[in-house]
């Protein structure tokens, strides 16, 4: 859960879901700067129209300086903004690409037999391990400069020769009025969402005919990434004047980014391409002083995102390898998964982890924990097989005991709060059962009695897969309470959809919520705890976001 929501979870889903950024997994090296050449077939996306756009009518702009901060690599001076890029032509579209969860025989992608290195080895395919970020010195942390950057005469963001200047005091009024620079990047998104793919696919065309290196950072099929990254740039444009939320969400963003292999290198090309496509595209709205609030924009997110990928490095490796050590069927499409981490992997039960395999490398997917973190220090994910899921299918249908897959770092925000004794209510529909499954765990451990109520959801009674497991926890703390939901077909336990059953019970206006599960659950979960009484801020839940990607995935 990367986007907050009511509020922010973390990101948190036991089903499949894609793990989004700017950035795919990598096990390549880094990208080259070199010559610039016309796209071939690479595996480079394009497009359809020149890189060079024309300014809009009654708007003159040039580049601007890339204002770089202390923290940003030094190894390609002058090489930190849009370059001028005179007589690329001929880039195509590709409308072809189909996403990458539902047409996985189409993009030439065979499966791998075999699977990683034990524990301790690179990673199939590798070539040499994560490279350390620059640290931050001693000091405060680093403010990138707010002030307008200065033009320089031919293309691309160079380091200022001297100091920054001092930054005007660009600050909303209020909370309630958008600073300037919000207003001119909101106008651009409004303007550009319509045609979020075609600007996307250009940005990425870009990307990769001056950086071709990158591309082995992404996935084959790049729709989903595309949709992933308009996604994060509205997020950052909503939350642009709040601070700390955008440095919240940035920071969780520059720290998982550390499993793709991204690096602070990879920044400025990112900004160049995401400055040329929006220009080339929002013609309406773009001018000058629009290019510099944009440029401003991404020079702090940028900067945010690689600042916590240091101060991350510093105490945490960029992912776990994890042996499978049980695989337990318990439907024909969901499977109980425990691993052992070939290192300790410190997690809080609510949380998630990113989870690739050695059959589709590059390719991850966000799962729950199933447990609260074990003496043993073994990790457990229920994994349901979706339609044309890489990740999911090949967990439930090929993975077996001795297989190791790779774990990102946790994540997610929907845990326990410990300091009080509010009672409980979950909502756990489908495989979505197994961070409520943790989360009982966690009260339990802590030894404090307060009344947990779970609701439990499937479509079928044959679909309660862990009822025996849930009912056993119910026998063994009197706090607990687990009530089966089943929405069609006959049931020896309740009757309807999970929302509209905990209307007949309660009064939870005491309790803390946490939903787990599909998203129209988790939509209509939402509305009706808000409408009997429950305050938005003690609803804790999965991004739907990231859930809905995940639903056909």
């Amino acid at each position: 859960m990367n986007a907050p929501t009511t509020p922010p979870a973390g990101g948190g889903t036991s089903g499949e879901r894609g793990a989004w950024g700017w950035f795919a997994p990598s096990d390549g090296e880094g990208p080259e700067r070199p010559a610039r050449q016309a796209p071939t077939g690479s595996g480079a996306e394009s497009a359809d129209e020149s890189p060079e756009p024309p300014p809009p009518p009654g708007c003159r702009w040039r580049p601007l300086a890339y204002e770089r901060g202390p923290y940003e690599p030094q190894d390609h001076p002058g090489q930190y903004g849009l370059q001028d890029h005179p007589g690329q032509h001929g880039l195509q579209d590709h409308p072809g690409q189909e996403g990458l969860q539902t047409h996985t025989s189409q993009h030439g992608q065979q499966d791998h037999p075999g699977q990683y290195a034990q524990p301790g080895h690179p990673h199939q395919g590798e070539q040499r391990e994560h490279q350390r970020a620059p640290e931050p010195p001693d000091g405060p942390p680093h403010s990138p400069p707010g002030g307008r950057p200065a033009a320089r005469p031919q293309g691309g963001w160079e380091a200022p020769a001297g100091p920054a200047r001092e930054a005007p005091d660009r600050r909303p009024a209020s909370p309630a009025t958008p600073s300037p620079d919000t207003l001119l990047i909101r106008r651009t998104l409004a303007e550009i969402e319509p045609i979020a793919d075609k600007v996307t696919s250009y940005f990425y065309a870009l990307l990769f005919l001056q950086a071709p290196g990158l591309r082995a950072l992404f996935p084959a099929a790049m729709d989903t990434q595309r949709d992933r990254l308009f996604k994060a740039l509205l997020t950052a444009a909503r939350h642009a004047d709040d601070t700390a939320t955008l440095s919240a969400y940035l920071s969780d963003l520059g720290r998982s980014h550390r499993k793709y292999g991204t690096e602070a290198a990879h920044y400025p090309a990112v900004g160049e391409s995401l400055i040329g496509a929006l220009s080339r595209h929002a013609t309406a709205t773009w001018c000058e002083e629009t290019q510099a609030a944009w440029v401003r924009a991404y020079t702090a997110i940028s900067q945010i995102m690689i600042d916590a990928a240091a101060e991350d490095e510093r105490t945490s490796p960029a992912w776990w390898h994890a042996e499978i050590v049980s695989h337990e069927s318990r439907t024909q499409d969901v499977a109980v998964v425990t691993v052992r981490p070939d290192q300790p992997y410190p997690f809080v039960a609510g949380q998630y982890a990113a989870v690739e395999t050695p059959w589709w490398p590059r390719v991850w997917r966000n799962y729950s924990f199933s447990c609260a973190p074990r003496d043993d220090g073994l990790l457990s994910f229920h994994i349901k097989a979706v339609p044309a899921g890489w990740v999911s299918r090949a967990l439930v249908h090929r993975a077996g005991l001795g297989d190791v897959i790779r774990l990102g770092p946790p994540n997610g925000s929907m845990t326990v709060d410990h300091t009080t004794d509010n009672g409980m209510l979950c909502l756990g529909g489908g495989t979505g059962i197994a961070p409520i499954k943790a989360l009982v765990e966690d009260v339990a451990r802590h030894g404090r009695s307060r009344p947990v109520e779970v609701f439990y959801g499937a479509r079928h009674d044959d679909d309660l897969y862990d009822i025996d497991t849930m009912l056993r926890l119910q026998k063994a703390h009197a706090w607990l309470s687990v009530r089966p939901v089943v929405s069609h077909g006959p049931t020896l336990g309740l009757s309807g959809q999970l929302p509209q059953v905990i209307r007949k019970y309660g009064p939870w206006t005491a309790f803390d919520a946490f939903l787990s599960g599909p998203p129209g659950m988790i939509r209509s979960g939402v509305d009706t705890l808000v409408g009997i009484g429950i305050p938005s801020h003690r609803i804790r839940h999965d991004s739907i976001d990231d859930l809905t990607a995940s639903a056909t995935s």
